[in-house]
């Protein structure tokens, strides 16, 4: 059995996202905030530690040494379960989309025990990945 499946990881993201905190609480016409997938694994690894544990992967950010964290994690198995339900035609509860990293230099989070994890994506060749609960 998988990780996913195991810790109950779609769950754990999808609760993540539910209690983000809205600035907007009545609503906004652009709908939910994003969240980026260092926010995202920061979030549920805050709830759930157990999971990145499980994965024994890091959280993620510049510096970190090898290219498989917990922030690549979620949003790779996201991004499948999404383009998996789009295809299939059924909805999905969260939804992606990218920020583009032009002109951009660099984004610096704080993770829960107080360190600075600096985004390994703004050097790269990637845009960054975003994630939001899918309005209903």
């Amino acid at each position: 059995m998988s990780v996913w499946t195991e810790r109950a990881v779609e769950a754990a993201v999808v609760g993540a996202l539910g209690q983000l905190h809205l600035n907007n609480p009545d609503g906004h016409h652009f709908g939910r905030p994003f969240l980026t997938a260092y926010q995202l694994a920061i979030k549920v690894d805050s709830a759930h530690p157990e999971i990145r544990q499980a994965l024994a992967s890091e959280l993620g950010g510049a510096g970190i040494g090898v290219h498989h964290s917990f922030a690549q994690y979620l949003a790779r198995e996201l991004s499948r379960r999404i383009r998996r339900a789009s295809e299939a035609g059924e909805g999905y509860p969260v939804e992606g989309a990218f920020v583009s990293k032009e002109h951009l230099v660099g984004l610096t989070y704080r993770a829960t025990d107080g360190h600075e994890v600096t985004s390994s994506l703004t050097g790269s060749g990637y845009d960054l990945s975003l994630f939001r609960l899918r309005d209903q």
